[in-house]
């Protein structure tokens, strides 16, 4: 039995992936910073007829990341796979608005915070030939303008793992960035109720600016970009089941159009077959 530790399981995609993934025969260790915060996630076990281990897991605490960690090999012998989904979204322009306090509490969540729990798994993932499955984002390809925060957090998620990843299946381990686009069930898909008085004020020379690009996100900006958690979720397993996953897996035609703009290779193959033979392996 396949044994998967998915931080940020409260909610959200998270939350779709746990359940996805034990609907799909994984043991499937449930983390979450909070775990009196287990309602909803249990509920829609419950209502899916699965079983889930839910443990305390706070990515930005090395302390409870290893603790959790070896929690799992205490429990199951070992750790076959690992899905680093938990993360915060922001909106807070940062040119005029946000301060670098604000700034590096993001990158605590989604980048360090990403790169602490993986490097304890590692070890684990690397005895069972496992994989490590990464949640991007759009984002962190194409910058969001005024979520540069987010976006930033995101492309360093995406350029660890890429060079992570030719090193990391030398020695057993796939690794894989799934990138979702417009999640609206999601407090990633929610865009928030922003006071245009309130960022006029804030945003002195950028405010006209500010005020184009939220038309555009509140008109057709994101049109055919949406889809759910759950949708997102069975991306997810695929990346954990499939016999040769890609790098990068864009989760709807819409995302790797979207990528496709920027990225001549838009599941990471080209790069990551180049990349293997900079570290000893073949083609």
């Amino acid at each position: 039995m396949t044994t998967v530790l998915i931080t940020g399981t409260s909610s959200g995609i998270g939350l779709a992936t746990a359940v996805a993934a034990a609907r799909a025969g994984l043991t499937v260790v449930a983390t979450m910073r909070d775990p009196g915060r287990d309602g909803d996630l249990r509920a829609a076990a419950a209502r899916a007829g699965v079983t889930l281990d839910v443990r305390r897991l706070d990515v930005t605490d090395p302390a409870s990341a290893q603790a959790c960690v070896e929690g799992v090999r205490e429990t199951y012998g070992g750790l076959d796979a690992l899905v680093n989904n938990a993360g915060v979204a922001n909106f807070d322009p940062t040119m005029e608005m946000s301060t670098l306090a604000a700034l590096r509490a993001n990158f605590e969540v989604n980048f360090f915070g990403v790169v602490a729990v993986s490097r304890v798994a590692m070890p684990l993932l690397r005895a069972t030939r496992g994989r490590l499955v990464t949640l991007g984002s759009v984002h962190g390809v194409v910058g969001q303008p005024f979520n540069e925060a987010y976006a930033a957090a995101k492309a360093a998620v995406e350029g660890f793992m890429e060079s992570l990843a030719p090193v990391a299946a030398e020695h057993g381990v796939r690794v894989s960035v799934v990138v979702p686009g417009f999640v609206p069930d999601t407090q990633f898909g929610i865009f928030p109720d922003i006071n245009r008085g309130t960022i006029r004020a804030a945003s002195g020379p950028y405010a006209p600016t500010f005020d184009a690009y939220l038309d555009w996100v509140r008109g057709a900006g994101w049109e055919g970009a949406g889809q759910s958690s759950w949708q997102v979720a069975d991306a997810v397993v695929a990346a954990l089941t499939a016999d040769d996953p890609p790098f990068r897996v864009p989760t709807s035609p819409w995302v790797a159009e979207y990528v496709a703009r920027k990225l001549a290779d838009p599941d990471g193959s080209a790069v990551q077959t180049m990349a293997r033979t900079w570290v000893g392996g073949t083609p």
